[in-house]
């Protein structure tokens, strides 16, 4: 259960700094305004992404908000369902990464049609392109779960270091052909 209560205040958290960030920068800075944060490398950029990640985008406002809710939509059912549950607490504060990140910017474009972008990177003309905390959020999680899809141990798959499956027990005992 404990579990359970810190998994969820981490959702809370992390849509609450994800959506008081957007409003802040929305407030303060006009569309396109940029302050240095560390030179040019890092700064503030306000400006808003009608597409999905790195400003791709498949087809008008409408649209986009359709594809985004029914990819929501469809994490949400894999996640309650069962269908998709990584496992240890790794697996969860990944999922739960990505769900806020998802709806963090689900929010922005149920309310403004698009997403508010901030955090500009890069050195010189060489520019990352502008994200938000939903963005880190999504990116991290997707990274811990390819890793741990890449890294765990699936039941019956052969364990290298000691020539046995990953579903054993060490209380079996291999025995010796003649």
């Amino acid at each position: 259960m404990r579990h359970k209560i810190s998994l969820f205040l981490l959702f809370v958290v992390s849509l609450i700094a994800d959506q008081v960030s957007k409003i802040t920068i929305d407030n303060t800075f006009a569309l396109y305004d940029s302050k240095p944060l560390i030179g040019s490398v890092l700064r503030l950029h306000y400006i808003r992404n009608a597409g999905v990640a790195f400003g791709m985008r498949f087809g008008s406002a409408p649209v986009m908000l359709t594809i985004t809710v029914l990819v929501t939509c469809v994490l949400l059912y894999l996640v309650f369902s069962g269908k998709f549950s990584p496992s240890g607490m790794v697996g969860r504060v990944a999922l739960i990464l990505v769900l806020s990140g998802a709806i963090g910017n689900l929010i922005d474009r149920f309310r403004l049609g698009e997403v508010i972008d901030f955090i500009d990177m890069g050195i010189g003309t060489w520019r990352w392109p502008t994200y938000n905390f939903a963005d880190i959020y999504v990116s991290i999680g997707m990274v811990m779960l390819i890793v741990l899809q890449l890294f765990e141990k699936h039941p019956g798959e052969m364990d290298a270091t000691a020539g046995k499956s990953a579903d054993s027990s060490d209380s079996e005992v291999l025995t010796e052909s003649s």
